[in-house]
């Protein structure tokens, strides 16, 4: 099923409508927004010079810390009477930044969700327990609204206090469910600490799952253990919530809904916008947006994109899950290592689960890193030839996949603590 005709717009069409979008968002940030008026003139251009979706390269870029620079408003585009809703971050690294929401703005919020639940194959019939966090967090709302757009039953269940999800789940029929998927996987584990028998006792169909990097091998885990379609979905606060891109049934790959949000790759050290296929940073600009429209909005997140035609149906462009983030990256004595390609080799070795933990820290000059992982509830833990001969093939593997040493430390199993929302994958002592 397809939810919106412009999902399946030929890409003249949608170039076509994408110039007249960016058009006047250039114009309506220009006018209203000093921040941008001021970018605008430093390089040199007005909105005239704006003639076609490819002259978007002409314009600056917009970083995190450009919000927090213009907090907590000077960065909206409308009157304050005009915005029905704000959102923030939790500022816990500086100022919280700060969105906010016309009646038109949500309405293209429950659009985009729309299209997100209709590719997972969610419809009326359907009861979508909603696990993502409620409040000043998009995730929640976003979830809730778009299951309440295509006439799904929501139960606004929010984060933590899993004993009782796991009995709101099963007493209300849901057949959906919707949270980070390092949220769902502990659900599954508490269910089975708890006798629940998964497969029997819960009727769930399909899981919409984001807002942390995670790799294939936790998404098939998560899938396997619940017995479900596991759906992707990506978004951001600064651009609209989530919402931005998700995949359907024939593709991994996220379709980008671009006829709200142009999506580029960027080189994140030299900028310069990379071809189709090349891996680099996603930055985004808003088409559509009202209340705070974001032109070329660096994401920080490791992706590519792919304009090849999709067997959905879908025109628009996908683009493939996040790798790691530009911030997040760790670099080890000069190699580059993602958590979430540490997960994929740790998703392929048996005898271990995927909570895991890794610790970057010093000895002496060189960099020490150290992967803490759960073994298996079968695992003897009194057998240490067993348990030497796991380690070694753990260390082997990431030598051999990513090129990186690390000391593995293997521990029982629901000893890493877990968390309610994103998971911490990385603890870096370096910069302590």
């Amino acid at each position: 099923m397809i939810w919106s005709k412009e999902e399946t717009f030929p890409r003249h069409k949608l170039t076509e409508l994408q110039t007249v979008r960016l058009q006047d968002t250039v114009a309506r940030v220009y006018a209203h927004v000093p921040f941008y008026q001021k970018e605008f003139e430093e390089l040199g251009i007005t909105p005239a010079d704006i003639t076609s979706i490819d002259d978007i390269a002409k314009l600056p870029f917009t970083k995190k810390q450009d919000l927090r620079d213009n907090y907590p408003f000077g960065l909206f585009a409308v009157k304050k009477d005009a915005v029905v809703r704000i959102h923030s971050s939790s500022g816990t690294t500086g100022k919280p930044t700060v969105v906010g929401y016309t009646k038109a703005d949500l309405d293209t919020w429950n659009e985009v969700m729309a299209r997100v639940f209709t590719m997972a194959g969610v419809t009326s019939e359907d009861t979508s327990h909603n696990a993502y966090g409620y409040g000043l967090f998009t995730g929640g709302l976003g979830l809730h609204y778009g299951a309440e757009t295509v006439g799904a039953t929501v139960v606004p269940s929010s984060g933590g206090f899993t004993s009782r999800q796991l009995m709101l789940m099963k007493d209300f029929e849901a057949t959906v469910l919707t949270s980070t998927p390092s949220f769902a996987l502990h659900m599954a584990e508490a269910a089975v600490a708890e006798g629940y028998d998964i497969q029997k006792d819960f009727k769930l169909k399909c899981g919409i799952f984001g807002a942390e990097p995670t790799s294939l091998g936790l998404k098939e885990e998560v899938a396997r253990v619940w017995g479900i379609h596991y759906c992707e979905i990506y978004g951001l606060s600064e651009i609209i919530g989530p919402g931005v891109s998700s995949n359907c049934f024939e593709s991994k790959d996220l379709h980008v809904f671009e006829d709200h949000f142009y999506p580029e790759i960027i080189d994140p050290k030299t900028l310069e916008v990379l071809p189709y296929g090349e891996k680099g940073e996603l930055v985004i600009t808003s088409l559509t947006k009202q209340a705070f429209p974001i032109i070329r909005y660096r994401t920080g997140d490791i992706t590519s994109l792919d304009r090849t035609p999709c067997k959905c149906g879908r025109t628009h462009v996908r683009m493939k899950s996040v790798m790691g983030r530009v911030d997040d990256m760790l670099i080890v004595n000069g190699v580059n290592v993602f958590p979430s390609q540490v997960e994929h080799v740790l998703s392929n070795i048996e005898g271990i689960t995927l909570n895991y933990q890794i610790i970057a820290d010093k000895k002496g000059y060189l960099d020490k890193l150290e992967i803490m992982v759960e073994v298996t509830e079968d695992m003897p833990l009194d057998s240490i030839g067993q348990l030497e001969a796991l380690k070694k093939k753990i260390q082997h593997e990431l030598l051999n996949n990513l090129y990186i040493n690390a000391e593995i430390k293997l521990v029982e199993p629901r000893t890493i603590e877990r968390s309610v929302g994103k998971a911490v994958r990385v603890i870096d002592k370096r910069s302590l």
